[in-house]
């Protein structure tokens, strides 16, 4: 019984000591996943940004700050913006971008997610105000370009990369839809106009050609009237017309004219 005693009196003098230990190590351990980086703190000044894996914190002395390392897709709202020529169009986009240095996006900028989406939009507002309604609509990688130049150039000190920007859709007043639709209108019956007129230009030019080639082989024009006789036969009509060539009526012209002469 002494040893029993002795035992629990050793074991209850341990257990604060374990439950200390417990509690320092659920405050100390921190596990960081493959995409995340902490950035760690101690009495106010960065260290160092640590991680993937088992990360070891002294209790009250260090402070971590947690930043992923995946690829965001953030949504710019719909921005009113008045177009070079004048337009106004309300305009959205997404903006693609990840961090590339924990430390510089946490201590460079209050907010690297809100500042980045102010950014955006200020930036899309900008741009798309400095170009025309046409430009915006038919050069649309041009845009893009150019906003993910300048959202990159300003991010970079927040240790940011902005990897992608797409206008994703341009909402145009009814008016400008309508006179649009006009406008493509007005260009399709153009478009088919040139071509039915360079239809008959061409067929004009070849019955020109046709026409000298029977004019210097007159025999031509018979086997045409043969071939259109075929080919008034072949169909079922109640009525044939057969023409006949003038060539076959000029001796009695010339008969005649002789007749008028003599007399």
């Amino acid at each position: 019984m002494g040893v029993i005693s002795v035992v629990i009196s050793i074991l209850g003098g341990l257990l604060p000591v374990v439950i200390l230990f417990i509690l320092f190590l659920a405050v100390s351990l921190r596990v960081l996943k493959e995409y995340e980086r902490g950035v760690i703190f101690r009495l106010g000044r960065v260290i160092k940004a640590k991680g993937p894996g088992l990360i070891i914190l002294i209790p009250i002395i260090d402070r971590m700050t947690k930043v992923s390392l995946r690829t965001v897709a953030m949504d710019v709202p719909a921005q009113d913006v008045i177009t070079r020529d004048n337009v106004s169009i309300k305009v959205n986009a997404v903006v693609y971008f990840r961090v590339m240095d924990p430390t510089s996006a946490v201590i460079q900028v209050e907010d690297y997610l809100f500042a980045t989406s102010q950014l955006a939009q200020t930036t899309l507002r900008s741009v798309c105000g400095q170009a025309e309604l046409d430009e915006i609509l038919s050069e649309r990688d041009k845009i893009n370009n150019e906003l993910q130049h300048i959202l990159d150039q300003h991010t970079d000190p927040w240790g940011i990369k902005v990897s992608t920007v797409e206008v994703k859709h341009i909402d145009l007043p009814q008016d400008m839809q309508r006179a649009m639709a006009r406008q493509a209108e007005a260009e399709r019956e153009r478009r088919a106009k040139v071509i039915n007129a360079e239809g008959e230009y061409q067929a004009a030019e070849k019955l020109a050609m046709a026409a000298e080639v029977i004019a210097a082989h007159p025999q031509a024009l018979q086997l045409r009237y043969l071939q259109t006789l075929r080919e008034v036969a072949s169909e079922n009509n109640s009525t044939t017309l057969f023409p006949l060539p003038i060539d076959l009526f000029k001796p009695f012209l010339k008969m005649v004219e002789k007749t008028d002469a003599n007399e």
